[in-house]
Protein backbone atom coordinates (compact mmCIF):
# COMPACT_ATOMS: atom_id res chain seq x y z
CA UNK A 1 0.00 0.00 0.00
CA UNK A 2 1.44 3.43 -0.94
CA UNK A 3 1.93 6.18 1.65
CA UNK A 4 -1.31 7.84 2.71
CA UNK A 5 -2.09 11.03 0.77
CA UNK A 6 -1.82 14.29 2.67
CA UNK A 7 -5.54 14.83 3.25
CA UNK A 8 -6.76 17.51 5.65
CA UNK A 9 -8.04 16.03 8.94
CA UNK A 10 -11.51 14.52 8.73
CA UNK A 11 -13.52 16.24 11.44
CA UNK A 12 -16.73 14.18 11.55
CA UNK A 13 -17.67 10.51 11.74
CA UNK A 14 -19.17 10.80 8.27
CA UNK A 15 -16.01 12.31 6.81
CA UNK A 16 -13.94 9.51 8.33
CA UNK A 17 -16.28 6.90 6.85
CA UNK A 18 -16.10 8.50 3.41
CA UNK A 19 -12.32 8.58 3.61
CA UNK A 20 -11.68 5.05 4.82
CA UNK A 21 -14.66 2.77 4.12
CA UNK A 22 -13.72 1.86 0.54
CA UNK A 23 -10.02 1.29 1.15
CA UNK A 24 -10.83 -0.75 4.27
CA UNK A 25 -13.37 -2.89 2.39
CA UNK A 26 -10.78 -3.37 -0.35
CA UNK A 27 -8.30 -4.74 2.19
CA UNK A 28 -10.93 -7.00 3.76
CA UNK A 29 -10.99 -8.91 0.48
CA UNK A 30 -7.28 -9.66 0.86
CA UNK A 31 -7.64 -10.55 4.54
CA UNK A 32 -10.34 -13.15 3.90
CA UNK A 33 -8.46 -14.57 0.93
CA UNK A 34 -5.70 -15.43 3.42
CA UNK A 35 -7.72 -16.57 6.46
CA UNK A 36 -10.77 -18.02 4.72
CA UNK A 37 -13.39 -19.20 7.20
CA UNK A 38 -10.83 -20.49 9.70
CA UNK A 39 -11.56 -20.20 13.41
CA UNK A 40 -9.62 -17.64 15.43
CA UNK A 41 -7.64 -17.63 18.64
CA UNK A 42 -6.18 -14.63 20.45
CA UNK A 43 -3.03 -14.74 22.57
CA UNK A 44 -3.12 -11.47 24.48
CA UNK A 45 0.32 -11.96 26.06
CA UNK A 46 1.85 -12.50 22.63
CA UNK A 47 -0.27 -9.78 21.05
CA UNK A 48 -1.42 -11.99 18.21
CA UNK A 49 -4.54 -13.39 16.61
CA UNK A 50 -4.14 -16.80 14.96
CA UNK A 51 -6.20 -18.38 12.19
CA UNK A 52 -4.25 -21.62 11.88
CA UNK A 53 -0.65 -22.75 11.23
CA UNK A 54 1.44 -19.93 9.79
CA UNK A 55 -1.38 -17.43 10.20
CA UNK A 56 -0.52 -15.56 13.40
CA UNK A 57 -0.78 -11.79 13.04
CA UNK A 58 -0.07 -8.86 15.38
CA UNK A 59 -3.30 -7.28 16.54
CA UNK A 60 -4.66 -4.14 18.14
CA UNK A 61 -7.82 -4.36 20.25
CA UNK A 62 -10.35 -1.62 19.53
CA UNK A 63 -13.17 -2.69 21.82
CA UNK A 64 -15.99 -5.11 22.46
CA UNK A 65 -19.69 -5.35 21.69
CA UNK A 66 -21.98 -7.03 24.24
CA UNK A 67 -24.63 -9.24 22.65
CA UNK A 68 -26.75 -9.03 25.81
CA UNK A 69 -26.83 -5.25 26.31
CA UNK A 70 -26.20 -4.32 22.65
CA UNK A 71 -23.55 -1.83 23.76
CA UNK A 72 -20.06 -1.01 22.55
CA UNK A 73 -17.21 -0.56 25.05
CA UNK A 74 -13.91 0.92 23.88
CA UNK A 75 -10.86 -1.09 24.91
CA UNK A 76 -9.32 1.93 26.63
CA UNK A 77 -12.37 2.04 28.94
CA UNK A 78 -12.41 -1.70 29.69
CA UNK A 79 -10.49 -1.73 32.99
CA UNK A 80 -11.78 -5.20 33.97
CA UNK A 81 -10.08 -6.95 31.06
CA UNK A 82 -6.53 -5.89 32.03
CA UNK A 83 -5.53 -5.69 28.38
CA UNK A 84 -1.82 -5.12 27.74
CA UNK A 85 -1.14 -1.43 27.08
CA UNK A 86 0.65 -2.29 23.86
CA UNK A 87 -2.58 -3.63 22.36
CA UNK A 88 -4.48 -0.40 23.10
CA UNK A 89 -2.38 2.04 21.09
CA UNK A 90 -4.80 2.43 18.17
CA UNK A 91 -7.86 2.62 20.42
CA UNK A 92 -6.14 5.33 22.43
CA UNK A 93 -5.21 7.28 19.33
CA UNK A 94 -8.78 7.10 18.08
CA UNK A 95 -9.96 8.39 21.46
CA UNK A 96 -7.59 11.35 21.25
CA UNK A 97 -8.64 12.06 17.65
CA UNK A 98 -12.30 11.92 18.63
CA UNK A 99 -11.75 14.27 21.56
CA UNK A 100 -9.83 16.71 19.36
CA UNK A 101 -12.50 16.86 16.67
CA UNK A 102 -15.62 16.30 18.77
CA UNK A 103 -16.42 12.87 17.28
CA UNK A 104 -18.55 11.07 19.85
CA UNK A 105 -18.20 7.64 18.22
CA UNK A 106 -14.48 7.67 19.01
CA UNK A 107 -14.46 9.44 22.36
CA UNK A 108 -17.53 8.08 24.21
CA UNK A 109 -16.42 5.14 26.36
CA UNK A 110 -19.64 3.10 26.07
CA UNK A 111 -22.78 3.49 23.97
CA UNK A 112 -25.70 1.63 22.41
CA UNK A 113 -24.50 0.11 19.16
CA UNK A 114 -25.38 -2.12 16.24
CA UNK A 115 -23.38 -4.49 14.07
CA UNK A 116 -23.08 -1.66 11.55
CA UNK A 117 -21.20 0.42 14.12
CA UNK A 118 -18.65 -2.37 14.52
CA UNK A 119 -17.88 -2.22 10.81
CA UNK A 120 -17.68 1.58 10.87
CA UNK A 121 -15.19 1.46 13.73
CA UNK A 122 -13.22 -1.29 12.00
CA UNK A 123 -13.13 0.60 8.70
CA UNK A 124 -11.98 3.84 10.30
CA UNK A 125 -9.23 2.15 12.29
CA UNK A 126 -8.09 -0.01 9.37
CA UNK A 127 -7.83 2.97 7.07
CA UNK A 128 -6.40 5.48 9.52
CA UNK A 129 -3.62 3.17 10.72
CA UNK A 130 -2.84 1.39 7.47
CA UNK A 131 -3.81 -1.99 8.88
CA UNK A 132 -4.07 -5.10 6.73
CA UNK A 133 -7.69 -5.41 7.81
CA UNK A 134 -10.04 -5.61 10.75
CA UNK A 135 -11.73 -8.65 12.23
CA UNK A 136 -14.92 -9.15 14.24
CA UNK A 137 -14.06 -11.94 16.67
CA UNK A 138 -17.29 -13.42 18.03
CA UNK A 139 -16.70 -15.10 21.40
CA UNK A 140 -20.31 -15.96 22.22
CA UNK A 141 -21.25 -13.33 24.77
CA UNK A 142 -19.85 -10.58 22.62
CA UNK A 143 -17.72 -9.56 19.67
CA UNK A 144 -14.22 -8.13 19.92
CA UNK A 145 -13.12 -5.83 17.11
CA UNK A 146 -9.42 -5.91 16.28
CA UNK A 147 -7.11 -4.74 13.52
CA UNK A 148 -4.34 -6.92 12.14
CA UNK A 149 -1.14 -6.18 10.26
CA UNK A 150 0.68 -8.69 8.07
CA UNK A 151 2.91 -8.54 5.01
CA UNK A 152 1.39 -11.87 3.99
CA UNK A 153 -2.01 -10.19 3.64
CA UNK A 154 -0.59 -7.04 2.08
CA UNK A 155 1.18 -9.07 -0.62
CA UNK A 156 -1.99 -10.75 -1.91
CA UNK A 157 -2.00 -10.39 -5.68
CA UNK A 158 -4.85 -8.31 -7.04
CA UNK A 159 -6.12 -6.76 -10.26
CA UNK A 160 -6.83 -3.20 -9.17
CA UNK A 161 -8.71 -2.44 -12.37
CA UNK A 162 -11.30 -5.06 -11.47
CA UNK A 163 -11.00 -4.48 -7.70
CA UNK A 164 -11.92 -0.79 -7.80
CA UNK A 165 -14.80 -1.50 -10.17
CA UNK A 166 -16.19 -4.04 -7.70
CA UNK A 167 -15.42 -2.44 -4.35
CA UNK A 168 -16.70 1.09 -4.81
CA UNK A 169 -20.22 0.27 -6.05
CA UNK A 170 -20.51 -2.26 -3.23
CA UNK A 171 -19.41 0.08 -0.44
CA UNK A 172 -21.74 2.91 -1.45
CA UNK A 173 -24.54 0.35 -1.32
CA UNK A 174 -23.64 -0.42 2.30
CA UNK A 175 -23.00 3.08 3.69
CA UNK A 176 -24.57 6.44 2.95
CA UNK A 177 -21.82 8.77 1.79
CA UNK A 178 -20.89 11.51 -0.65
CA UNK A 179 -19.82 9.44 -3.61
CA UNK A 180 -17.44 11.73 -5.46
CA UNK A 181 -15.08 12.66 -2.59
CA UNK A 182 -15.24 9.09 -1.31
CA UNK A 183 -14.16 7.75 -4.72
CA UNK A 184 -11.33 10.27 -5.05
CA UNK A 185 -10.00 9.47 -1.59
CA UNK A 186 -10.25 5.73 -2.23
CA UNK A 187 -8.20 5.70 -5.42
CA UNK A 188 -5.74 8.26 -4.03
CA UNK A 189 -5.02 5.94 -1.10
CA UNK A 190 -4.32 3.18 -3.62
CA UNK A 191 -1.70 5.47 -5.17
CA UNK A 192 -3.47 6.52 -8.37
CA UNK A 193 -3.62 10.13 -9.59
CA UNK A 194 -7.00 11.37 -10.81
CA UNK A 195 -8.14 13.67 -13.58
CA UNK A 196 -11.36 15.57 -12.92
CA UNK A 197 -13.95 17.29 -15.07
CA UNK A 198 -17.27 18.77 -14.01
CA UNK A 199 -18.98 15.40 -13.92
CA UNK A 200 -16.23 12.77 -14.17
CA UNK A 201 -13.22 11.45 -12.30
CA UNK A 202 -10.78 9.40 -14.37
CA UNK A 203 -8.13 7.13 -12.91
CA UNK A 204 -5.21 5.61 -14.83
CA UNK A 205 -4.83 2.04 -13.56
CA UNK A 206 -2.07 0.13 -15.24
CA UNK A 207 -2.62 0.25 -18.98
CA UNK A 208 -6.29 1.13 -18.60
CA UNK A 209 -8.51 3.95 -17.43
CA UNK A 210 -11.46 3.89 -15.07
CA UNK A 211 -13.93 6.74 -15.48
CA UNK A 212 -16.50 7.47 -12.80
CA UNK A 213 -19.38 9.69 -13.88
CA UNK A 214 -21.37 11.58 -11.24
CA UNK A 215 -24.78 13.25 -11.41
CA UNK A 216 -25.55 16.81 -10.32
CA UNK A 217 -25.78 15.65 -6.70
CA UNK A 218 -22.34 14.05 -6.86
CA UNK A 219 -23.71 10.52 -6.79
CA UNK A 220 -22.16 7.78 -8.91
CA UNK A 221 -23.99 7.38 -12.20
CA UNK A 222 -21.58 4.98 -13.91
CA UNK A 223 -18.15 3.44 -13.54
CA UNK A 224 -16.63 2.27 -16.80
CA UNK A 225 -13.24 0.97 -17.77
CA UNK A 226 -11.27 1.10 -20.97
CA UNK A 227 -8.13 -0.90 -21.74
CA UNK A 228 -4.96 0.63 -23.07
CA UNK A 229 -3.80 0.19 -26.64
Amino acid sequence: MPPAPDFPPAQTEQALLERYAAIAYDKQTDLYEVIGDNSWNVEMAAGTITFGPGLAFPLQVLGTFSHASQTWLWAWANAQSNLPDGLLAQAGQLRAYGAQHGIELLSTSEFDATNRDLHIIGCIASGMFGASGYYLANYGQGTMVVTVKSELIDRVSKNDFARISQVFPQIIGVFEMNHRPAFIQYVAQKGYPVTETADTVSVAVGAGTLTATFDELGRLASLKGSSGS
